[in-house]
């Protein structure tokens, strides 16, 4: 991936590029590329900042107009990185001056290259520069990284370590990696303590965050035309499938009913994958008032490239972009995220959910950003009798002991969530008179719990006559399941689970 940074950056100099901003947090990396880049075109690196200057004696120290000063009197061919010049872009001074030696740095062979975490560009400059972000380490630059940290590692440990620090900056893995090895040794015991230590570091991600996957697609109630498609894409990622011809799956948008499923599903596809799991909020995303929710988005998504292959998560996404429309800001955001979920390379899948779809951005459901639509409605009876099921299991109930079809015939326009109150609900009449769970503890939960449904049901309504011709059911055809219930497959019967 570097590499491909560097031979970008090297045709943008042969092209003619003199003014070039790098985008990074890792400025050493950044000039280890630079550097590079200037051996392939012969040049020579000049590193300026506004304390050192662009030589030992500090000429040009100060300020950025100082230092393009400075460099207008070099005349060898060269690439001069401008440290921290960002931050000085707002001198209409400087910025006059860079367009004044555009013809000069031509002429020389000369270029300046930008370095800084974020760059935003006056207008008088966005025509004359070209933007390069330096992507988060890969596995193999982490893995000769923390070779060279312990060399006597056992090579599956060592491959661990490295999924462990995906989505680090170098420094920062080579801190976490040290801190977790005890003299050098690297054990199964460092490796999760990389992944403690990932976490604490990534909180620095605005509206980011990993996500514990505890639960899996057969602890999910229903459902079973979703399970199935995204089963039949379990192995879709990789070289196998890349050889037979398949594109890796580029993600889903979910659409239905508050509380049947839509966010359970994306924690279970990542613990069904085995990928990571990332979460991104975009309300947090344009709530920050010290960075900009371009940027914002723009680090989450580069970490979860550098993670890749993962489930990146947007729930609720219909709020985050609610403002498309109207807001300059918003719509800037939108766009550039479309843009990456149309043109994405890296195997990040994309798993966003929706409640409102009338608060939609139009170009958002098109082919292209997502492989499907699904929509997930209330649950069917069969559905309800399952997760009724799964929920007295998960509590230490044998649902054998409790007449589940009556009880599922009852919670007709119960959601999965409510199903799961009305469990918890009936557990604690009878916990607080002193006996077990009974059918009436449960036949009163479901009966005093009030659906959503009844509230919403013009809108439950509507958003179902959206999707009639626009999404999949996420559930088979009621008909179907009746006509065939009998050679379906019943709930799970193991282990504790989850639900809608």
């Amino acid at each position: 991936m570097i590499d491909a940074v560097r031979d970008e950056l090297v045709l943008l100099i042969e092209a003619g590029w003199q003014v070039i901003a790098l985008e990074t947090f890792e400025e050493p990396r950044a000039l280890e590329l630079i550097e590079a880049a200037g051996e392939r075109v012969r040049r020579t690196l000049r590193t300026w900042s506004a304390a050192s200057g662009l030589r030992s004696d500090a000429t040009g120290a100060g300020s950025l107009d100082d230092g393009l000063r400075a460099i207008s009197v070099e005349p060898e061919p060269a690439l001069f990185a401008l440290l921290d010049a960002h931050l000085f872009l707002g001198d209409p001074v400087a910025v006059r001056r860079i367009r004044d030696l555009l013809p000069v740095l031509a002429e020389r062979m000369q270029t300046l290259v930008l370095v800084g975490p974020q760059i935003e560009l006056p207008r008088e400059l966005e025509r004359e520069v070209r933007h390069l972000a330096l992507p988060l380490p890969r596995a193999d630059e982490l893995e000769t990284l923390f070779r060279g940290e312990a060399p006597g590692a056992e090579p599956e440990t060592l491959g661990a370590a490295v999924r462990a620090a995906l989505g680090l900056t170098r420094g920062e893995a080579r801190r976490v990696f040290r801190k977790a090895c005890s003299e050098h040794v690297l054990t199964d015991d460092a490796v999760s303590a990389i992944v403690r230590e990932k976490r604490h570091s990534l909180k620095r991600t605005p509206a980011l965050e990993f996500c514990a996957t505890d639960t899996e697609l057969g602890e999910v109630g229903g459902l079973g035309e979703l399970k199935r498609w995204l089963r039949d894409r379990r192995r879709a990622f990789g070289e196998e499938a890349e050889r037979f011809g398949l594109p890796a799956p580029r993600g889903l948008l979910l659409l239905g009913v508050q509380g049947c499923g839509k966010s359970l599903c994306a924690k279970a596809v990542a613990r069904e994958w085995q990928f990571p799991l990332l979460r991104l909020d975009l309300a947090e995303a344009f709530s920050r008032q010290t960075k900009s929710p371009e940027a914002i988005v723009r680090d989450a998504t580069q970490v979860a490239e550098s993670v890749a292959p993962a489930v990146l998560w947007i729930d609720e996404i219909e709020k985050g972009f609610a403002a498309a429309d109207t807001d300059v800001s918003s719509t800037r955001v939108f766009g550039s995220f479309l843009t990456w979920l149309a043109e994405k390379r890296q195997p990040v899948f994309v798993v966003a959910t929706a409640n409102d779809v009338t608060s939609l951005p139009p170009e958002l459901p098109r082919r292209g950003r997502f492989d499907d639509i699904f929509f997930v409605d209330l649950p069917t009876e069969r559905e309800r009798a399952e997760i009724l099921a799964i929920h007295l299991r998960k509590r230490g109930r044998d649902p054998e002991k409790f007449p589940i079809p009556d009880l599922a015939s009852q919670a007709e326009r119960m959601s999965g969530a409510e199903i799961e109150q009305a469990v918890a609900a009936a557990l604690y009449t009878a916990f607080a008179n002193g006996r077990d769970l009974s059918e009436n503890d449960l036949a009163n939960a479901i009966n005093e719990t009030i659906p959503l449904y009844d509230t919403y049901e013009k809108r439950i309504k509507e958003l179902r006559d959206w999707a009639r011709t626009r999404a999949r059911p996420a559930t088979l055809d009621a008909k179907l399941v009746d006509l065939f219930g009998s050679s379906l497959p019943g709930p799970r019967a193991p282990g504790p689970a989850k639900t809608r």
